[in-house]
């Protein structure tokens, strides 16, 4: 079965074998190698983040992949997964902000917060446009969220949402994010509203759904929700399961490039100054050795830098004191990712 026939399978089935239950494929042994940059995957809905990482790993045969930030198996959207090195800059992804559209069922509180949890509160309130407005400057800048009991959060070792499986009692304490906009595009029923939301780190939409509703006396859970963002990547970086399987045959195929498929590692770092240096400056900073900082402006220059020599990403370093001391050196043997802009 290939994953375009696996997708066009009913979601609880789908689920099973996400979780890694007895009916999950296995897949077939194949060598592993070298292959770094980034795929932005447009998750589809009822997929978990470690699943969608484990078929893309297949896809590639790639010895290391991981991805910039868990979306909801219930959630479709950008998935950032980093290949090989490119993992190396996945905190420069994972502290990006993310931009998220979703839609409020009305009425029914949940456990998990969104569709999959089971009802633990109603209301008959109903909130218009005016009321649903007027509250949203509650939930914007830095608040104080507590997530979601059915999240990732750690409790004294344990995953959260693995002890309220278990059916114990999980408090969460408050935790301060950073919510830059929250606004009401569209209230297509009195049952539901659809939001756009840019957040930090740590926001759980979720959450802010289960609050919305608290504050105006409705009740309500996330009933569809999708990533536009994730830090650098949006919407023009992102390719179908689908495709991106197609794009791969056909590289294994001859017709096409492999590391036209990938996006290169600098992708990630596009917040961060850029500094080109010569090839000599860049064998001693990939034996991990501090280089000489050159030009007027050297001793008082200071930060966090991509390196580059010709062209290609060598290290991520910090100038302090006059001199480049890496932090993150790459070693770029393989297949490196060179698609520039969408990838198809």
């Amino acid at each position: 079965m290939n994953d375009a026939s696996r997708l066009a399978m009913p979601i609880a089935d789908r689920t099973l074998r996400d979780d890694g239950g007895a009916a999950a494929e296995k897949p077939k042994k194949s060598k592993k190698r070298d292959v770094h940059g980034w795929i932005v995957l447009d998750k589809p809905i009822g997929m978990t983040s470690t699943y969608a990482v484990a078929v893309i790993k297949r896809l590639f045969a790639a010895k290391r992949v991981g991805h910039a930030g868990t979306l909801d198996p219930l959630a479709s959207g950008c998935l950032p997964i980093a290949l090989g090195e490119a993992t190396k800059t996945v905190p420069f992804v994972f502290d990006g902000r993310k931009t998220y559209r979703f839609t409020i069922r009305w009425g029914e509180e949940r456990d998990t917060d969104d569709a999959e949890g089971r009802v633990a509160a109603t209301s008959t309130m109903r909130p218009d446009a005016a009321a649903i407005r007027a509250q949203l400057p509650r939930f914007t800048g830095t608040i104080d969220q507590v997530p979601p009991r059915f999240s990732a959060i750690k409790i004294d070792g344990e995953r959260a949402y693995d002890l309220a499986r278990d059916g114990e009692a999980v408090e969460l304490k408050p935790r301060t994010v950073e919510i830059y906009r929250l606004e009401l595009l569209e209230t297509p029923d009195p049952d539901h509203a659809v939001l756009a939301a840019e957040c930090g780190k740590g926001t759980y939409v979720r959450a802010i759904a289960r609050d919305l509703g608290r504050a105006l006396g409705a009740l309500g859970h996330v009933s569809a929700l999708r990533r536009d963002r994730v830090g650098p990547f949006g919407e023009d970086e992102m390719i179908s399961l689908e495709q991106l399987e197609t794009l791969c045959h056909r590289a294994a195929a001859g017709e096409q490039n492999l590391a036209d498929a990938l996006l290169p590692i600098e992708t990630a770092l596009d917040d961060i100054p850029a500094l080109a240096v010569s090839s000599a400056d860049a064998a001693r900073l990939q034996r991990g050795q501090a280089v000489l900082l050159r030009g007027r402006d050297a001793a008082i220059f200071r930060g966090i830098v991509a390196v580059t020599c010709g062209g290609g990403i060598v290290a991520i370093a910090e100038i302090d004191r006059g001199e480049i001391v890496p932090k993150r050196v790459f070693n770029l043997t393989g297949i490196v990712g060179r698609a520039g802009g969408k990838v198809r």
